[in-house]
């Protein structure tokens, strides 16, 4: 499964990935299916689609102008920008024609197997087992044998074995040939996530250490480059955007369920997470690093639109 580098969803990294009805071979990707995600140029990680939840929802096609086909060609800096991506068209535009469609949302869950191994394989390494790797297609099989052998080879063995424990009709591959038979029809996909989501990460990570913000001192394999804002409504990384925060928090944090007072600069815990001590016991504690002015104004907005704005009940 790939997406473009200018994906419309907040995805999360490690956590899930979202996707619609309008992208091609989207039926394909089922529970149990193993997955590698990629930024286009290098390996990012291996895990195992758990969960896939659908709700009702709308997408904005761009059409070209003349013959109605969908996807032209992406824009660039010369004039026309455009260009109808129909053979039989090819013509060239500066404004695509704009419908609002019904799709179906997909929410595919995959953290439990997930294993990060930034930069095992590059773009050079992983092309050679995509099915059809011409296609800019969002979602595409791969060679999974002779992928998961050259991960082999790249002593990436833990990452093989939680995936071989959450899918076991796979096996270890006993040759590198090509175009293995693969066993009880399992569909392999390849995930492409939101460019520049690794370099934001290692900005971060760099800023602020292996360190939660909330929870302090965490193995890096388990700290998420959190965005303070909605990543899917402004489509940018901002330098001072980000705190690295540990994946539950996280989501709790993106939920409002955490939050940060602004003027003192101290956790809030929302009432739903009173019965809960790991969470409970962060109430009303300083932050775990220092934060920029920057970051504090984000957290001003994060914290008006949680608790001024959307009020929650705070233990």
């Amino acid at each position: 499964m790939t997406t473009d580098g200018g994906s419309r969803y907040d995805d999360q990294l490690g956590i899930e990935y979202l996707y619609d009805s309008k992208v091609q071979n989207h039926k394909r990707l089922q529970v149990g299916d193993p997955i590698a995600l990629w930024d286009g140029e290098r390996l990012l990680g291996i895990s195992v689609i758990e969960q896939i939840k659908e709700i009702p929802g709308t997408k904005t096609m761009q059409r070209c102008p003349r013959c109605g086909k969908t996807r032209p060609n992406p824009p660039s800096k010369a004039k026309p920008r455009f260009r109808c991506s129909n053979t039989a068209c090819r013509s060239e535009f500066d404004t695509p024609h704009l419908e609002k469609v019904d799709v179906t949302m997909y929410t595919a869950r995959y953290d439990a197997a997930w294993t990060a191994l930034d930069g095992l394989l590059d773009e050079g390494e992983i092309r050679p087992f995509i099915l059809k790797s011409g296609s800019f297609n969002s979602i595409r099989e791969i060679e999974w044998p002779a992928f998961q052998q050259a991960l082999a080879n790249k002593n990436a063995h833990r990452a093989l074995d939680r995936v071989l424990a959450r899918v076991p009709d796979l096996s270890w591959p006993t040759t590198t040939e090509p175009h293995i038979e693969l066993v009880h029809g399992f569909k392999h996909s390849i995930v492409r996530v939101r460019r520049g989501q690794r370099k934001f990460r290692e900005h971060i990570l760099a800023s602020q250490g292996s360190n939660c913000a909330f929870t302090g001192s965490a193995p890096p394999r388990v700290l998420e480059a959190g965005h303070l804002y909605s990543y899917a409504q402004l489509g940018e990384h901002f330098e001072h955007g980000g705190l690295m925060l540990r994946r539950d928090i996280h989501r709790l944090f993106d939920d409002g369920l955490l939050s940060v007072d602004p003027t003192r600069l101290r956790i809030d815990v929302a009432s739903d997470l009173a019965e809960y001590p790991q969470y409970a016991g962060l109430h009303d504690q300083p932050l775990a690093t220092q934060l920029r002015t920057e970051q504090v104004e984000w957290l001003d907005n994060h914290w008006r639109e949680h608790r001024e704005l959307s009020p929650l009940d705070r233990s």
